[in-house]
């Protein structure tokens, strides 16, 4: 399924900043936050009310970022069906969402998954990648 480029910013990581994205065409959302410390993606069903987060995944550790000195440009992708969303840090993508399939993957395979939103773990696998082809 092809995808678009919805939302593109260039940051500093470990200085704070929230990116978020949602949907073309569904009720989910994404939001890429950076709160000094680390940096986390968050998939989000907004039809939730006040409760919207389905699953959160850790992207890294600003101290363990070797180059975070130097602006990165972070990119949120969506499938065309808008059910899909991945994110690309420097051209490299790092997790993505699939809220059809209420799975998702991330590099860094933290935090555990939320339970009550998917059966699935966190494991990266290159073939998720297909789903935006």
């Amino acid at each position: 399924m092809p995808s678009s480029i919805q939302v593109q910013k260039t940051i500093t990581v470990g200085k704070s900043s929230t990116i978020e994205s949602p949907s073309p065409c569904t009720h989910y959302s994404v939001v890429f936050e950076d709160d000094g410390k680390t940096g986390y993606f968050y998939g989000l069903d907004k039809s939730k009310g006040d409760d919207p987060i389905c699953d959160a995944l850790q992207v890294y550790n600003v101290a363990a970022v070797a180059d975070r000195d130097t602006p990165s440009v972070v990119q949120i992708a969506w499938s065309h069906d808008g059910l899909k969303a991945v994110l690309v840090i420097n051209r490299y993508p790092h997790a993505i969402f699939d809220f059809q399939a209420k799975r998702a993957y991330c590099r860094t395979n933290f935090p555990a998954p939320d339970r009550r939103w998917t059966a699935f773990g966190h494991e990266w696998e290159d073939s998720a990648l297909n789903l935006f082809k």
